[in-house]
């Protein structure tokens, strides 16, 4: 699937408050627990007890928990639908599902699901380019490759992604989120991919100067950001409102004073929005672009869902997550999702984090709160048609910052320059093309740079008398072939009638490198020079008698192994204050070998020389 960056202009808003709907949060310390530590970030270290159930007491405060977390959830089910591109019922038929199906499994304890924002832009994307009937398929396929990497016990591997990838995705996702939806903040529409959403900032800000209604709808989009930065920090029980609550309420009763004519949310029929794939959507799965869409969603559902789990897990001493069991129960969410073509669901950090912050003890509260969503949206949708698109839109702008977390690029400078790189091309990467092309670039680096810093590999080499000696140690790869050549090279063109090869000191040899260091030895034998090359790994044997050339009296035997000293830097030993260095110098003593040819049978002898 191509296609802009994290998301093509939505109409409407993505995602919640204080990390909103995203899978994953943008920090980690090395105290965080990694991946775990991520998400704990966002929703500001928020802490539980999750404990296990017991007595009337926790059946009441998983009930208390339910409706917090449903107060949280509606706003963020609308909003996600608007920022996406479909109708805002389908945001809540995820929700429902995301509570009554996906909640209701032994997976996690606390964790709630639902649409998230880290989806929103792929699916407003998905949706522009195929069509809301052919969102339905792919999500259905997408949960059935979910259940399938369940059952096959892979719900652990989606853990082993590099925190610097993680956190530039996240960014990835906030950056177009933000300018995607400061338009439907203004009643306007978004031009297109995120670069067009930023080049046309200036034209959105001029529009609203000279459009009164615009200013009012923009004014209440702030007020929400505001909000949403500030509320948590009021005092007593008012405190733990949710601000995105508190802003549609204050939004709501904005849009019914006299004069003021701003858009409102337009909710239909819930049951009516069901739309069964058809034959017709089946048929386009030949399509390969369709294919590449099916897995972008399973890979990113699944792991905003797991890293989701380490976090809430954090948060509370209750029950851990069971990783391949919740993988199978977001896949049984999604399929059904995708059944009634409705968005694609995955655990989301705000609703977790008010979940566990209500003292939810058990399942309950998570597949409670999808009930009252379903009893609001059937009962009750007209109140939601009063709610301000714009106050929405202000919710999901707080969201994209929260996911895009500037402060953690500096913090990133500081602790790791190599993983801060990966991390600034991962989100730029996504931001000028498409979510899955900037997480696959920013694996691809994260890859190189943990292959180079393997491959660090210490060249020593002293001239001597007679003798040209290059002593290697660490991990000689291919990545650090040119250096192997050049201290070759530099021995070859050093003049002397003797070259010795000591690689004994070396962990890890590749096929390139050794190949190298095999094809030299045989060029310069045939050029009449005297080598000697002894491999890594391998005990030297015994030789006959006069087969060796001492170099002075009372030198070590042949066979006594050669000093080795594991690599700690590139290019640095690790050596203390006055002890001596095992490593050979300039002046240490050495034994030569005969180096005439050997016979057949001892070609593959441990000394080759």
């Amino acid at each position: 699937m191509g296609g802009p960056a994290g998301g093509p202009a939505m109409g409407g808003p993505a995602v919640g408050p204080a990390g909103g709907g995203s899978a994953v949060g943008p920090a980690a310390r090395a105290g965080d627990g990694g991946l775990g530590g991520l998400v704990r970030k966002v929703t500001g270290g928020a802490q539980g007890t999750g404990g296990k159930a017991g007595g009337k007491g926790d059946l009441v405060t998983d009930i208390t928990a339910s409706l917090v977390v449903f107060l949280v959830a509606l706003p963020l089910c609308i909003g996600v639908a608007v920022a996406s591109g479909v109708p805002a019922e389908l945001g809540i038929i995820s929700g429902v599902i995301g509570g009554l199906v996906v909640g209701a499994v032994k997976g996690s304890t606390l964790q709630v699901s639902g649409p998230a924002a880290g989806l929103a832009a792929l699916v407003a994307e998905t949706v522009a380019d195929v069509g809301v009937a052919m969102l339905g398929v792919i999500v259905l396929f997408a949960g059935i490759l979910q259940i399938v990497l369940g059952l096959v016990k892979l719900g652990r591997m989606f853990q082993a992604t590099s925190v610097a990838v993680v956190q530039g995705m996240l960014a990835g996702i906030g950056v177009p989120l933000m300018f995607s939806q400061a338009y439907p903040m203004a009643d306007a529409k978004a031009p297109g991919t995120a670069i067009e959403n930023m080049a046309g900032i200036p034209g959105l800000l001029a529009g609203i100067l000279t459009n009164p209604q615009a200013m009012i709808a923009t004014v209440l989009g702030i007020v929400t950001i505001v909000l949403s930065f500030v509320w948590k920090k009021v005092p007593g029980p008012a405190g733990k409102i949710p601000a995105a609550l508190v802003a549609v309420g204050i939004g709501m009763v904005v849009a019914a004073l006299p004069g003021v004519d701003v858009k409102t949310l337009q909710v239909g029929n819930l049951l009516a929005s069901v739309s069964l794939p058809g034959a017709e959507q089946f048929g386009a799965l030949t399509d390969g672009a369709i294919i590449t869409a099916i897995l972008t969603f399973t890979v990113i559902a699944s792991a905003e869902s797991l890293f989701t789990a380490a976090a809430v897990d954090r948060m509370h001493s209750g029950p851990r997550t069971r990783y391949n069991t919740e993988l199978v129960a977001q896949g049984v969410g999604n399929t059904i999702a995708g059944i009634v073509g409705a968005l694609p669901i995955t655990a989301v950090v705000a609703r977790s984090s008010a979940n566990v912050q209500a003292g939810a003890k058990t399942r309950l509260s998570r597949t409670l709160h999808g009930l009252w969503l379903l009893a609001f949206a059937l009962l009750l949708p007209q109140v939601l048609a009063l709610i301000p698109i714009s106050v929405l839109a202000g919710v999901l702008v707080h969201s994209g910052w929260k996911l895009f977390a500037p402060a953690e690029f500096p913090k990133m400078w500081r602790q790791d320059r190599g993983e801060f790189a990966v991390m600034t091309l991962t989100t730029l990467v996504i931001v000028a093309t498409a979510l899955l092309e900037g997480v696959l670039f920013g694996v691809a680096a994260g890859i190189v740079l943990a292959a180079l810093r393997m491959s660090q590999t210490v060249i020593r080499q002293h001239m001597e008398e007679d003798t040209a000696k290059v002593v290697m140690a660490g991990n000689a790869t291919f990545l650090r072939l040119p250096k192997v050549i050049e201290a070759l090279e530099a021995a070859a063109a050093s003049g002397k009638p003797r070259i010795r090869l000591d690689l004994t000191g070396v962990t890890h040899l590749d096929h390139a490198c050794r190949n190298q260091v095999e094809e030299f030895t045989a060029q310069q034998r045939g050029l009449g020079l005297r080598v000697e090359l002894l491999m890594p790994g391998e005990a030297k044997q015994a030789e006959p008698a006069g087969s060796r050339t001492p170099v002075s009296a009372g030198e070590a035997p042949a066979t006594a192994p050669l000093p080795r000293r594991p690599v700690t830097a590139l290019g640095e030993e690790p050596s203390e204050a006055g002890e001596p260095s095992p490593w050979p110098t300039a002046d240490a003593e050495w034994f030569y070998l005969d180096t005439g040819p050997l016979p057949e049978e001892q070609s593959r002898s441990s000394l080759l020389g």
